[in-house]
């Protein structure tokens, strides 16, 4: 009974051995590939528990997501022979699934090894040696990393494909002590030097924003004049309307009479002349001799009383007298009109 009890027991426990040797677990994001014999196995399993020949059969867990290697402590010499060191580098990188078998073939499940580290070594390294520690450390620094990932990507598509790289992460070199204080030294000058620049600019606003104030008040005074000026200028042309309009009615006012005064004379001539008969004037000559009435004493009464040839000169001058004053009166009256028409 106890060799029975012996031998179920050691059946039991190879069993358990070998089920331990051929159950694994493979956890999300990863990609499990086989080896039987040291012969990569070409088809990979997925996550989750699988089974396979104890002893016999091995197994590598391969991550198929975003993961991050770190390289630490990468020394770099520059162009001119110093020697500095990134502390640390970091590699963001993916692997597709399909093309994991064929790149663990060529460079084992260990790839990134081959793939990243000794590449981040040489490519760091190509660029120090031909740039100098002022722009290793502060003028291309800023451009290390994108040239990094470019480098690392250009060799993986030929080399690796299926193998991509996300973001490569550079932190600051460590450069000698010494030389360390030198470039705080000179970026504390760079530092006075931009402070100086900014004051500069400052003052340069201000006295930028003075001249626009002073050329905005200019503006506005010369508008403002522009506006005076033109205020005069329709108070001048209302003024020279309002005086042709006063000028138009004294013009028309004065014509108005002119034509009065002319008619007046015209109707004064024409009336006179149909007055001038020779019976009008016998009874004017009548009316001045009783306007004009003298008594004469003595034994002769004057001749003028009896010889009516005396007067016929006195009437002729009075006639005479006549038709010339209406004729100086129609010249007037006609002269005035032209002139007030003109």
């Amino acid at each position: 009974m106890a060799n029975v009890g012996a031998v179920v027991a050691t059946v039991t426990g190879v069993i358990a051995l070998l089920l331990h040797s051929s159950v694994h677990k493979i956890e999300e994001g990863h990609l499990a590939v086989y080896y039987r014999g040291g012969a990569l196995l070409t088809t990979p399993n997925g996550p989750g528990f699988h089974i396979m020949l104890p002893f016999i059969t091995t197994y590598r867990s391969v991550q198929t997501t975003l993961q991050t290697d770190e390289i630490k402590n990468v020394p770099c010499g520059t162009s001119g022979g110093v020697m500095i060191y990134f502390d640390r580098i970091e590699v963001v990188n993916m692997l597709v699934p399909s093309a994991a078998v064929d790149i663990v073939r060529n460079y084992t499940a260990d790839y990134d090894k081959t793939l990243i580290f000794n590449k981040i070594h040489h490519e760091l390294n190509q660029f120090c040696s031909v740039h100098t520690l002022q722009e290793v450390y502060i003028e291309l620094f800023d451009i290390i990393d994108e040239n990094l990932k470019l480098a690392l990507q250009k060799d993986l598509n030929a080399m690796a494909p299926g193998l991509t790289i996300q973001a490569v992460r550079v932190t600051k070199p460590k450069i000698p002590e010494t030389i360390r204080r030198n470039f705080e030294l000179m970026e504390a000058e760079k530092t006075k030097l931009l402070v100086s620049a900014q004051t500069q600019k400052v003052v340069e606003k201000e006295a930028e924003t003075e001249r626009k104030k002073a050329i905005i008040e200019a503006q506005k005074v010369a508008q403002v004049s522009e506006i005076h000026f033109q205020q005069k200028m329709m108070e001048k042309e209302t003024e020279k309307k309002i005086s042709e309009i006063e000028d138009a009615a004294f013009l028309a006012k004065e014509k108005a009479r002119a034509d009065a005064e002319y008619y007046t004379a015209e109707k004064t001539a024409q009336a006179n002349a149909l007055k001038l008969t020779p019976e009008y004037l016998e009874l004017m000559k009548y009316q001045a001799i009783a306007a004009n009435s003298k008594v004469y004493f003595g034994q002769d009464i004057p001749d003028m009383f009896v010889d009516n040839g005396a007067f016929q000169p006195r009437i002729q001058h009075e006639e005479d007298t006549v038709s010339t004053d209406l004729l100086e009166s129609l010249g007037k009256a006609k002269k005035n009109k032209e002139s007030t028409s003109y």
